[in-house]
């Protein structure tokens, strides 16, 4: 087919895309920076496959992304599917050579459920950070299996910004699979990595007005595709959290439910913790995090929810955002689930970052537990830095506002008086129905 018809595929610049593209690893795992041709590439990589006989399959969260890879497929097999010796469905985008199975498909897949009832020779998945891990670990390795197929992963590191838009469980799912990959000895795996800089067909001009207005940190991230683990300037680091992890808790003397209301559009701040004495030193356990972006009625269902879940004694809510807005909209939630609420209203007197400093203290001294891993609560605390991100922290200032409850708000008496009034101003409310 390739000697009657031409077929229009982009030369893979050299020597980023080169190298992926002629890599005889069985898993390839590509991070890349924004612009920096990963479409191209896959659709490269994908054209190549059909050609000798397979059976590709891409898949991206989004129909920017797969409209962008059909383009290209489209444009290199254009001239055999106009002479009919290939079939193509542009509903199903399907390309396939007539009375074979030989075809390329590509379809928008957030989740494994969409990426079910298909099978493959290679399976090509773009902006693997926002996808659900499953896609992967439950239906994609089970369509390589019969005869050993070839996958090939494809990222950019996520900032806060597109956080939002994953579906993923863990927010740096990909970026520990590109580790595991360059820590790979056996061959089977390789790891690859460019900046939108390499890519030579991207206007310098172009580049320059993408990242005008980042932050170091996204342009770190998404134009150098770095992905890091350590932020100078953030309060928390990994290693600090990590080291304290537990995966279980004593009795607990007391349980909150830190709420954080959301500004904007902007998520509401939903984190639970207890407090036990452990050899007579009081220690902190931050047991979930069920923040989420909602309606006022729905994020406070969730309160209630984890509340009733975690046995809590209290929820303290921040009024600085819309006044009582937090305290009213809990009250009107209990009212209407005819459950019981013992609620605490905090303002915010002080800034974030000075909130959080007794409470990273905390962490540091070894005396704040996460229970379990908590991913996207720990990627924020550990790349939050004060004064710089425009994105409020709303998991950071919720989980800080119940650690205060549990760890400052129940020393010595006179202390209480001191820490509240230089730190925030109370006020309790208590509704039984």
């Amino acid at each position: 087919m390739s000697n009657k018809y031409k077929i229009r595929l982009h030369r893979p610049y050299e020597p980023s895309q080169a190298a992926v593209v002629n890599s005889t690893a069985k898993r390839k795992i590509v991070r890349a920076g924004r612009r920096g041709g990963k479409t191209d590439l896959a659709a490269t990589i994908a054209v190549k496959s059909f050609l000798a006989g397979l059976r590709p399959l891409y898949a991206s969260p989004t129909t920017d992304q797969l409209d962008a890879f059909w383009y290209e497929v489209c444009r290199a097999l254009a001239e055999p599917v106009e002479a009919k010796v290939l079939y193509k469905n542009e509903v199903e985008h399907i390309i396939e050579l007539r009375g074979t199975k030989n075809r390329i498909r590509a379809k928008t897949a957030w989740n494994a459920d969409m990426l079910r009832g298909d099978y493959t020779d290679l399976l090509i998945l773009d902006e693997w950070q926002l996808m659900d891990e499953d896609m992967w670990e439950v239906v994609g390795v089970p369509m390589l299996l019969d005869n050993d197929g070839d996958a090939v992963f494809l990222y950019t590191p996520p900032s806060l910004r597109s956080r939002s838009l994953s579906k993923a469980r863990d927010p740096r799912h990909a970026a520990k699979m590109y580790k595991r990959a360059e820590a790979n000895t056996t061959g089977r795996w390789a790891a690859f990595h460019f900046t939108s800089h390499d890519n030579p067909h991207l206007s310098a001009k172009a580049l320059a007005e993408i990242t005008e207005d980042m932050s170091r940190l996204s342009y770190r991230q998404e134009i150098m595709a770095e992905d890091i683990d350590e932020v100078i300037g953030a309060l928390w680091s990994r290693d600090m959290i990590s080291n304290t992890r537990v995966a279980g808790y004593p009795d607990l003397a007391r349980v909150v439910v830190g709420v954080d209301p959301p500004g904007g559009s902007t998520e509401c701040g939903i984190v639970v913790a207890g407090i036990a004495r452990v050899g007579g030193v009081l220690h902190g356990y931050v047991l979930d995090d069920r923040t989420l972006k909602a309606s006022p009625d729905i994020w406070a269902g969730v309160v209630l929810s984890a509340s009733d879940t975690h046995r809590a004694d209290r929820i303290v809510g921040e009024s600085n955002f819309g006044g009582d807005m937090v305290e009213n909209t809990m009250i009107q939630a209990a009212k209407a689930r005819g459950c019981s609420l013992s609620y605490k209203n905090v303002h915010a007197s002080r800034g974030k970052a000075v909130r959080a400093e007794p409470i990273v203290a905390m962490y540091e001294q070894g005396r704040i537990h996460h229970v379990g891993e908590l991913p996207y609560l720990e990627e924020e605390q550990c790349t939050w830095v004060p004064g710089t991100t425009r994105q409020s922290p709303n998991r950071v200032d919720a989980v800080v506002w119940a650690l205060t409850e549990l760890m400052l708000g129940q020393p010595e008496p006179e202390e209480i008086i001191t820490i509240y009034d230089s730190m925030v101003e109370v006020r309790d409310l208590e509704l039984v129905l």
